[in-house]
């Protein structure tokens, strides 16, 4: 099996010794590098490597992980509302908005190495969310992007087929492996209240949607 091998979820499963299910609930949070082509789930396998090393040092070493807190990583500022029906409108949309950021010390980069990774793999989670997610050597500390789409964007090609219309957009320092998949899973574990997500697509204001995540943060 090559480094740069693109894996199914049976073949992950297999070659980590769990269950499927394990695979693909983790997958579904965020908690390991994965996207979808279409409706199928797809590992690199070389990402796949990484994380399971760096996860199991992180385990041995520093067993203490910082809890997520909203307020931190995201702001009024970076929320904004689109009106796009393709996914690579939006996400440069956001990456802009997102490069304003003063974690973010190089805007090119950034779009260009999110456009990179979407193209792998899709990054929607389903119930019409996507969570784009960079780490980058020229990140200095975890920084979030919040899109209300006022449009449905049609090609993210999620595993429900529910057309996007919340995109948050996640960049890290690349020394901040177990943060960043923490993060992943904060947002997607959210996010599964639909109360929650009808909320902040009903949201007028960028200091609505803001303070629909960041209330109750636990």
């Amino acid at each position: 099996m090559a480094d740069d091998d693109i894996l199914t979820l049976e073949e992950v499963a297999k070659y980590l010794r769990v269950s499927e299910r394990t695979i693909y609930d983790c997958a579904q949070k965020g908690e390991i590098p994965a996207g979808k082509i279409r409706t199928a789930w797809r590992f690199k396998k070389s990402e796949i490597d990484k994380w399971v090393n760096e996860r199991l040092t992180s385990t041995s070493l520093n067993p203490q992980i910082t809890p997520v807190n909203a307020e931190s990583i995201l702001s009024p500022h970076r929320v904004i509302f689109m009106n796009y029906s393709n996914k690579r409108d939006a996400l440069l949309a956001l990456a802009e908005n997102l490069a304003a950021a003063p974690q973010v010390k190089n805007r090119q980069e950034l779009s260009t190495e999110i456009l990179k990774r979407e193209g792998l793999m899709s990054t929607a989670i389903g119930c019409g969310i996507a969570i784009p997610h960079v780490r980058l050597s020229s990140i200095t500390d975890l920084v979030v992007s919040v899109g209300v789409s006022r449009a449905n964007i049609v090609d993210f090609y999620p595993l429900d087929d529910e057309p996007v219309k919340l995109v948050f957009m996640i960049a890290a320092a690349q020394s901040q492996h177990a943060y960043y998949l923490q993060t992943l899973s904060w947002f997607s574990t959210r996010l599964k209240n639909k109360k929650l997500r009808d909320s902040l697509l009903q949201a007028q204001t960028e200091q609505q949607v803001y303070d629909l995540l960041v209330k109750n943060n636990a």
